[in-house]
């Protein structure tokens, strides 16, 4: 399961930071901009409940790993 999650943020890592050369890249790089940005403002709650459910499972994992279970 750890290396499947390595190998996908690896994998968003290098499309995220691929320098794209000349307008495309700048027109491609604005849109995505403007997709996360709608995304945000659209799913502002269902964002909100997304992270603190992954940030409550992994504190809980966090504290299990450290406890020994």
């Amino acid at each position: 399961m750890m290396g499947l999650i390595t190998r996908a943020a690896g994998f968003i890592k290098e499309k995220a930071f691929k320098k794209e050369e000349g307008l495309d890249g700048i027109l491609v790089t604005v849109g995505l901009c403007i997709i996360a940005l709608l995304l945000c403002v659209v799913m502002k709650d269902s964002l909100k409940n997304f992270i603190t459910t992954l940030i409550t499972a992994m504190t809980e994992q966090a504290k299990n790993i450290l406890s020994g279970r």
